[in-house]
């Protein structure tokens, strides 16, 4: 894709596709009928006519009634400006919060160029009804709820939401269906509504380019920063093995010139006076998550970027830190040590596990209070919805996923005026083949930080700050949604930010059930190596592996001395999780792969003779040339 003269991405030459997740949500709305056989089955979708056809394909494989949102004024709509339109739909099919016939609104949990995972969010705050999203599965009680099964960081949770809600499905459910005969037959006679944006009263002063509260301001392409490849050579694993370690002893290839991804800076017209539009707003707001009683890592992530943005806009610029939970009090001083200069704590019995809706409210009445001029959170499965619910509250919008933030300036040809200051978000998109950078109009603006992206920074003992107490205002409703059970363990999360070395699998090393790559890392630990192993997107779908432990665009982004990818084809979703670490060995039997394209050093081989190979120089002592550590 490129860049068009309008500002857009030019799909002209991009064929229009169910998302994957959608797919999966469909299907779990095939399996929710099941249990209610007389339930409207009802598909609908936001976009270009051409997408026509892939709606028919939901009525191919069982759904009744489908209607797409067509407008051109919607042409450009960020994230918010889409949660708004499709509710507005939804409201106009008589799909309210108040409507008496109960109903559920089932979505993939992102789509597959964007990867924001915000519409479903921000759809459940416009109708103002309870949402689960990174749902695995779903069931109804028959007493009007819906019990779901959704990932956390660690583990899972099971939780009881009454009807009506929206859930967003991950792949990692019931796979979908094939369209059947009949319904080939039955979608080629069926009609697909189309509704214009008058058709459903959306607010068009608030879509499109001019109307949505963040816009893309430059998109770059993303090229490999790693010189080429030394393959092992060899006619045998012994052969092979001694030729990786012979190339890593040496110390492989030296880049050559190096291409870059930096963005175009326009100079401003002379005539062009400098514009601040924060109208009073200051400061910067984070969000501290717990787990297990501790504050997650990626939280203590975020106050990095958050400094060197406080630094930058000067002005005594602050950072505020909330803190939400059941006597969290005492956790105030890690925060302080960290950075925060200011740690805003929230107690109350009902808060002691996280909850999206008095979560959302809390911190959309803090920020109605402080006026913050940007927020942060860690772009973890709970950060992800809860970022986009303040920002619909707030009107503000949300930057998913970003791997950089600066503040900058943006020149306004139109208005013949330079907005300075203002946050730049950055972020991978269409699948990590570019780097898009977004700019957000309405304060706060919000963004997503992509977890492992930041390092966490240097805590200085003794280091204090203003702790102060706040009081929300909780409304029964925002304790509609029961949490059953849930289960957490490290899941490997925290030692893979720490691990020297982390062993992944992907597809092709699952034959075993990933046993060889577990042993790998395994005798690496024995070594005195501080090893972990993890898994691509794909392992995790496929439930070789949990959540915690994926690496990617939708996983964790890591940066260990060495990446050792065993059986990872190397699509660039895996690629931008693990493209920083030190050295890249990749073992992988298609000598096409791409992941040759993005590491130091390579084995063409079947991963179930070289890798026990491997394991056997692990235990003779061969760790990489990581040194073990001293105990």
């Amino acid at each position: 894709m490129r860049m068009g003269e309008d500002g857009l991405m030019d799909r002209t030459k991009a064929k229009s596709i169910i998302n994957i997740d959608c797919q999966f949500a469909l299907e779990a709305g095939l399996q929710l009928k099941k249990q209610y056989p007389d339930a409207r089955m009802i598909a609908c979708s936001m976009g270009p006519t051409s997408f026509e056809p892939s709606l028919r394909k939901a009525i191919s494989m069982g759904y009744d009634e489908v209607y797409l949102l067509s407008d051109r004024k919607l042409g450009g709509s960020d994230t918010f400006a889409t949660g708004m339109s499709i509710a507005c739909m939804l409201q106009h099919l008589g799909f309210t919060k108040d409507a008496k016939e109960p109903f559920i609104i089932i979505a993939g949990r992102q789509t597959s160029d964007g990867d924001t995972a915000h519409v479903p969010s921000q759809v459940a705050e416009y109708l103002g009804i309870p949402q689960a999203t990174f749902v695995e599965s779903i069931k109804a009680d028959g007493k009007g709820n819906i019990i779901a099964k959704r990932i956390i960081e660690g583990g899972y949770q099971m939780m009881k939401l009454p009807m009506p809600c929206t859930i967003s499905i991950a792949p990692t459910g019931t796979p979908p269906r094939k369209p059947s005969l009949i319904g080939a037959i039955k979608a080629r006679n069926s009609t697909v509504t189309v509704f214009s944006a008058d058709d459903v009263k959306v607010d068009t002063t608030k879509v499109g380019i001019s109307g949505s509260p963040t816009i893309v301001a430059n998109v770059v392409n993303m090229v490999s920063e790693r010189p080429p490849i030394m393959l092992a050579t060899g006619h045998n694993e012994t052969a092979l093995v001694d030729s990786l370690i012979t190339n890593i002893k040496g110390g492989g290839n030296v880049m050559g010139e190096k291409a870059s991804t930096a963005e175009k800076v326009t100079e401003a017209p002379a005539d062009f006076p400098i514009t601040d539009i924060r109208n009073g707003a200051k400061g910067i707001i984070t969000w501290a998550e717990l787990a297990n009683g501790k504050i997650t890592r990626p939280s203590l992530e975020l106050l990095t970027p958050a400094r060197k943005l406080a630094d930058e806009l000067g002005n005594d610029t602050k950072i505020m830190t909330v803190l939400i939970g059941k006597n969290v009090k005492s956790l105030a001083n890690q925060l302080f040590e960290h950075g925060s200069d200011e740690v805003i704590v929230v107690e109350d019995d009902r808060l002691e596990e996280y909850l999206v809706l008095p979560f959302s409210d809390i911190f959309t009445q803090i920020i109605r209070q402080r006026n913050p001029e940007i927020a942060l959170f860690a772009a973890t499965t709970s950060g992800r919805e809860l970022a986009p619910r303040i920002g619909m509250k707030t009107g503000s919008g949300v930057t998913a996923d970003c791997t950089g933030l600066s503040i900058g300036e943006y020149i306004n040809k139109k208005q013949k005026i330079v907005v300075r200051p203002i946050l730049h978000s950055r972020r991978p998109t269409y699948g990590e083949s570019k780097l898009a950078t977004i700019l957000g109009f309405v304060f706060p603006q919000v963004s997503t930080a992509r977890a492992g992206t930041f390092e966490v920074p240097t805590a200085v003992p003794g280091r204090t700050g203003i702790l102060s107490s706040f009081e929300p205002e909780l409304k029964k409703e925002d304790f509609v949604v029961e949490i059953i059970e849930t289960v957490r363990g490290e899941g490997g999360l925290q030692s893979l930010f720490d691990a020297d070395i982390i062993v992944a699998g992907g597809r092709g090393a699952v034959s075993d059930n990933m046993q060889l790559v577990k042993q790998l890392a395994e005798a690496l630990k024995a070594q005195g190596v501080k090893a972990e192993w993890a898994a691509s997107r794909v392992t995790v779908d496929e439930g070789f592996a949990e959540y915690a432990r994926q690496i990617g665009q939708t996983g964790k982004t890591v940066r260990p001395k060495v990446y050792v990818a065993v059986g990872i084809s190397g699509a660039i979703q895996h690629i931008s999780g693990m493209k920083e670490s030190g050295k890249v060995v990749a073992i992988d039997h298609n000598p096409k792969a791409s992941i040759f394209k993005n590491a130091d050093f390579g084995i063409v081989g079947e991963y179930e003779d070289i890798v026990p190979e491997l394991i056997e120089r692990v235990k003779a002592g061969f760790t990489f040339g990581v040194e073990p550590v001293k105990k």
